[in-house]
């Protein structure tokens, strides 16, 4: 009988992860770096799942022979061809039936295999953990700023050699913004988002400082998970600089698409009423003449300078002109360094 084991970080990098659920089920949120290889189609699991309720488990499991075992060869030639000479790990809802049946059938073949004890739901409650009781890795830098600046091309662009860029907007498919939709689809789960945001902290190596963008608690329909929000409050603020020129510009280089009209109007009504009629009218005219930068100096001006960070709570431990992002990563490099001597 293959062992079972409880789940440790390290085994996403010593094995090859197998999912055996529905692809709807992995779709919805998975272990980084797992492939999936379905027992059953999700069509058939609704149908086991019924024969099981009506009927009884006897029945149900009978069912799902007849429906499997006629691919279970292919499914072992496909793990094994993956995995290679690394040992398997594969997993299912709880460790049930489906993942120790793959496993059954990969022992047979004499390739190493071991059962993820408690399966995914097990990896997920390990996460939840994670940010109810978060702790960084290391320092984390939070960037700030008016809308245009810049902020998330800074961040991605930054030396990985010297910092760790983590991209919340990326993560979460949303800009975060009236605007943050446009051109994205937020289709992941709050549980796929928390598993990447658990993977990227996780990958950070100790000691590199974390650079985020700083987020209200919401990105699009995501929350950010147990403390994070909190201990970003607490991290180090920094406050960056541009002229609006340079947020026109940035802007309009953004959302210039012409297959973006449609999302851009749509979002433009969802903010008419904090507009008031008259600027959402005027505003709506250089979107419908396809004035770009002028429709970006309107908002800017009209909404998003007003809106956010009109009442700024904190005082930032350092501000940076994003005019030139080589000097601005400059910058930050001679704080963080001031801050190390400080700290030795």
């Amino acid at each position: 009988m293959p062992e079972t084991v409880s789940f440790r970080p390290e085994l996403l990098d010593s094995h090859c992860i197998i999912d055996v659920r529905t692809p709807l089920e992995f779709a919805e949120d998975h272990l980084p770096g797992a492939i999936n290889v379905p027992i059953l189609t999700n069509e058939e699991r609704v149908e086991i799942g019924t024969i099981h309720k009506q009927i009884g488990p006897q029945q149900a499991r009978m069912r799902g022979l007849e429906l499997t075992c006629g691919r279970f060869a292919a499914m072992v030639s496909e793990i094994v061809s993956a995995a290679g000479d690394r040992p398997v790990l594969v997993y299912c809802w709880r460790g049930g039936l489906r993942s120790r049946s793959m496993a059954i059938l990969l022992e047979t073949t004499g390739h190493e295999v071991f059962q993820l004890r408690g399966g995914y739901k097990a990896f997920r409650g390990q996460v939840i953990d994670y940010f109810e009781r978060f702790a960084p890795p290391s320092d984390l830098f939070i960037i700030h700023g008016m809308t245009g600046t810049g902020k998330t091309t800074f961040i991605n662009g930054l030396d990985r050699q010297k910092w760790t860029p983590i991209d919340l907007e990326g993560l979460a498919c949303h800009r975060g913004s009236a605007f943050g939709s446009v051109g994205l689809e937020q289709t992941l789960s709050q549980k796929r988002f928390d598993t990447l945001l658990w993977s990227a902290f996780r990958s950070a190596p100790v000691g590199r400082p974390i650079v985020l963008e700083g987020e209200s608690q919401r990105i699009g329909k995501i929350m950010l998970p147990g403390r994070v929000y909190d201990v970003m409050s607490a991290g180090y603020r920094v406050w960056c600089n541009a002229s609006v020129e340079t947020r026109v510009k940035r802007l309009a280089a953004e959302y210039a698409r012409s297959e973006y009209r449609e999302e851009m109007a749509a979002a433009l009504l969802r903010i008419k009423k904090k507009l008031g009629g008259p600027q959402y009218a005027e505003l709506s005219k250089m979107l419908e003449e396809w004035d770009v930068e002028s429709l970006g100096r309107g908002l800017i001006e009209r909404y998003y300078d007003k809106l956010y960070y009109k009442h700024r709570p904190w005082e930032p431990h350092l501000e940076i002109d994003l005019e030139n992002f080589g000097q601005a990563e400059q910058q930050l490099e001679a704080f963080w360094n001031n801050l190390r001597e400080i700290g030795d």
